[in-house]
């Protein structure tokens, strides 16, 4: 057989086949949307497989037989994705959690920081970043010049990142509680 021979049994094949396959298929898997894709699986395998298949004695039982593998392949895909998804889940809760934990404890570690900035380094800050207020709008609730709020906002900056990096070090905050429990003891 020539190989434009083999082509147009091939295309008279397909034609016959689909219409078949999706028929059985919408029955097997109840969506038709499914069957339309598994259908066009099945012979997009068939047209690989095409000088085997039509050597077999009952190519169309061939083709239905591999849109049924596709099938419960697709089943057996949703039940593992139904039983590992609660579990995949859970994880991502725990993360969050333990995200959201680890926000709240640097939130925490920021409010203290800022709470132990002096009154005028505190109110620069807060007036400048929280509220978002440029530095004349700032100089002037303060009542002070506009370099005076630069230079406090600097030197706040620069004391909250010491706290915070102090906060993070563990060696630091072991230092701290030596001191303390050394100073409970006097």
């Amino acid at each position: 057989m020539t190989h434009e021979a083999s082509d147009r049994e091939l295309a008279a094949f397909c034609a016959a086949e689909h219409p078949r396959l999706v028929g059985s298929l919408v029955l097997y898997t109840g969506e038709r949307a499914l069957a339309e894709e598994l259908a066009q699986e099945a012979l997009a395998r068939v047209c690989r497989d095409w000088p085997r298949v039509r050597r077999a004695q009952r190519p169309g039982a061939y083709a239905q037989r591999i849109a049924l593998n596709l099938a419960n392949s697709h089943f057996r895909r949703l039940r593992v994705r139904r039983r590992t998804q609660p579990r995949l889940e859970a994880r991502a809760a725990a993360e969050d959690d333990a995200a959201r934990a680890g926000d709240e404890a640097v939130a925490l570690s920021v409010r203290q920081a800022v709470a132990s900035l002096p009154r005028r380094k505190r109110t620069a800050l807060v007036l400048r970043y929280y509220r978002d207020l440029p530095v004349a709008d700032v100089a002037e609730v303060m009542g002070v010049p506009e370099n005076t709020v630069k230079t406090l906002t600097r030197r706040a900056l620069a004391d909250l990142h010491e706290a915070l990096e102090d906060a993070a070090d563990p060696a630091a905050v072991g230092a701290g509680l030596a001191s303390e429990t050394q100073g409970a003891g006097r």
